[in-house]
């Protein structure tokens, strides 16, 4: 009888390591289990949630487009994109709006005085209120995806996040004390509103008038009126948001090339106007002619100061710390009152610009004289 029961014991080993195999994978699925469970919970409490059901008809498309003709291309290419992609997928056609078309209103680029247009004709049948510039790509599917873990009745912000390193004058040197801590969305990325928060902004917007008439750097001023000192959203970084780097994951990514459009401005149908005071003479005038100048073919210095070692034309303008717009006013009236009628451009820079004058020569050809046009990046050049 004891051959049997060692036959017995023989058996009795698998059925332990199937028993172990299988209490191992309950645990593990308990774990598993129990961390989404946290997971999910976590998500939640932050307003974020992976079952979120949304669809193109909850999203309208905005594209910061100008009216050039240039860009009014490139931003119709970029509509028919979206369009397409929708029809690939069988789904309902998304609104796709181009910005230039909306502009009925004086400062409309700016997208804040657009607030309340948005809140009005699309708060009933819309989530989500998504901006990109001409040149994003846009994943349709991925795009999706990555809102669908938002409750769109909660109030976001989305974008790509980008910070200060130091403080900077052109942010009026906000958060000096810790300029990282300040998120704002990079436009070339995409960014997106919830409904909720469109139409708290609209709200306010109607019981308190902008508190400035003049923009310097337009995706930075957005994120500060939005975040209203703590009383709103901070910006919530999107990882699928992308511009430089191309993933997979990616809902958006940026291609910006410069464009062939004929032949270059001549150097002699510009005229720059360099914009310095009496203190930089010394120091930042030597960099421009060491750099820059020398590929102009007009150029004139303007300062509160007449140096005839520069030489320096005297505007009798003051030198100001913050705003410099009665400068600019005086270089505008000076080239139109001094018979310039065959140049077909005029270029205002800062004496610390530094310019790779030829590749903006370049550039031009691609923008036809007869509209009117402006450069904020690296200065302001008015034909």
């Amino acid at each position: 009888m004891r051959p049997p029961a060692r036959r017995g014991r023989r058996l009795a080993l698998p059925a332990l390591l199937s028993l172990l195999t299988c209490s191992l994978a309950f645990a593990l699925v308990s774990k598993d289990v129990k961390k989404e469970v946290k997971q999910s919970k976590n998500l939640e409490k932050s307003g974020i949630s992976e079952k979120n059901d949304i669809d193109l008809k909850g999203i309208a498309f905005v594209i910061q487009s100008q009216s050039n003709s240039f860009h009014a291309k490139k931003a119709e290419q970029l509509k028919q994109s979206i369009l397409k992609q929708a029809a690939d997928l069988t789904q309902e056609v998304p609104r796709v709006l181009l910005l230039h078309q909306l502009a009925q209103q004086e400062g409309a680029w700016t997208i804040l005085p657009l607030l309340p247009h948005f809140s009005v004709t699309y708060s009933r049948n819309s989530s989500w209120i998504f901006f990109c510039e001409e040149e994003t790509r846009i994943q349709i599917p991925q795009l999706l995806e990555a809102l669908r873990r938002y409750d769109p009745s909660k109030e976001w912000f989305l974008g790509k996040a980008l910070h200060d390193e130091e403080s900077t004058i052109i942010h009026h040197y906000a958060f000096s004390e810790n300029p990282t801590v300040f998120k704002y969305p990079d436009f070339a990325a995409g960014w997106a509103l919830s409904i909720p928060l469109v139409n708290k902004l609209t709200k306010r917007l109607k019981s308190e008038s902008l508190k400035s008439d003049f923009t310097i750097d337009l995706k930075h001023e957005i994120a500060l009126y939005i975040w209203d000192r703590g009383d709103g959203p901070p910006l919530t970084p999107v990882p699928e948001f992308c511009t430089d780097g191309v993933d997979s994951s990616c809902a958006t990514t940026f291609h910006s090339f410069l464009p062939l459009c004929g032949n270059p401005v001549k150097k002699k149908d510009i005229f720059v106007a360099v914009k310095t005071c009496k203190k930089f003479h010394g120091d930042r005038i030597p960099i421009v002619k060491q750099t820059w100048a020398g590929q102009a073919g007009h150029i004139e210095y303007y300062s509160d100061y007449a140096d005839s070692s520069i030489p320096t034309v005297d505007l009798g303008i003051p030198n100001t710390e913050r705003g410099h717009c009665g400068k600019t006013f005086a270089i505008l009236e000076r080239f139109l009152n001094h018979s310039y009628d065959k140049i077909a451009w005029l270029v205002i820079v800062d004496d610390d610009t530094l310019i790779r004058l030829g590749l903006w020569i370049t550039l031009r050809t691609t923008y036809l004289t007869k509209f009117p046009y402006r450069s904020t990046s690296t200065g302001t050049s008015i034909p």
